[in-house]
């Protein structure tokens, strides 16, 4: 059967939380909450240090730190995969459009967590726009509900076909590029309010948002119009 990997999310304020869900092929249990620091966060969100010698190319603006963009608008980041290898990065969600229980056919949906998420899907564009050479690691971006908790995009074992998520390649130079599809449950149904560019605790995320589209299948048809009546003769 497909599954997917274990992992966690973690809460923008306290940074903490009782281990999220995965598909079959993770471990049983409830894993117990990491700091971001830890090598479950560090995997997914690799931190620029405050001594960061990542060279910004000429030409290149920084997006400020809390900056609030429309879905489809690009920012650009420095991004270090490691304490010795970063470069620029231009990241942007395209487009989040809400999915359904019905389009994990075929996966083992084991516990309630799964069972009552909410399902969203992020279209997003990475673009190396820096000096650097990264790769190997997951694109950098949070899903955010409405109880502020940020949702990790999930890890799949095997191609999910609504949805076809990729981590950056094992070499992502300078002037590379990668569109993926990032898959987010968020508990209890919850609704998801933002995606965030947050690699570290201490960093004001970058946040998109913009209309999700409803999942398909649940949009509403034109109202049929009324015959107009004939006339008598």
């Amino acid at each position: 059967m497909p599954s997917w990997f274990r992992r966690s999310t973690l809460p923008a304020v306290a940074v903490a939380t009782a281990a999220a869900c995965a598909l079959a092929g993770c471990s049983s249990g409830s894993g117990a909450p990491k700091p971001a620091t830890g090598s479950s966060a560090s995997s997914s969100s690799p931190s620029p240090s405050s001594s960061s010698t990542v060279r910004v190319p000429g030409g290149v603006e920084l997006t400020d730190q809390g900056a609030r963009l429309p879905f489809g608008r690009p920012a650009s980041v420095v991004f270090e995969s490691t304490r010795h290898r970063g470069t620029v990065l231009q990241l942007t969600v395209r487009r989040v459009q809400q999915g359904s229980l019905s389009d994990f056919k075929g996966f083992i949906l084991d516990d309630a967590y799964k069972r009552r998420a909410s399902y969203y899907y992020a279209t997003v564009a990475v673009r190396n726009i820096g000096t650097g050479t990264v790769g190997g690691v997951p694109v950098p971006l949070w899903g955010v509900n409405a109880t502020n908790t940020l949702l990790p995009a999930v890890d799949f074992t095997t191609r999910f076909a609504r949805c076809p998520s990729a981590t950056l390649p094992a070499r992502f130079p300078p002037g590379a590029s990668l569109s993926t599809c990032l898959v987010y449950l968020s508990p209890n149904r919850g609704a998801l309010t933002s995606v965030s560019y947050r690699p570290s605790q201490q960093y004001n995320p970058i946040t998109w948002t913009g209309d999700i589209a409803k999942p398909s299948g649940t949009e509403k048809p034109p109202p049929r119009k009324k015959p107009a009546p004939k006339r008598s003769g």
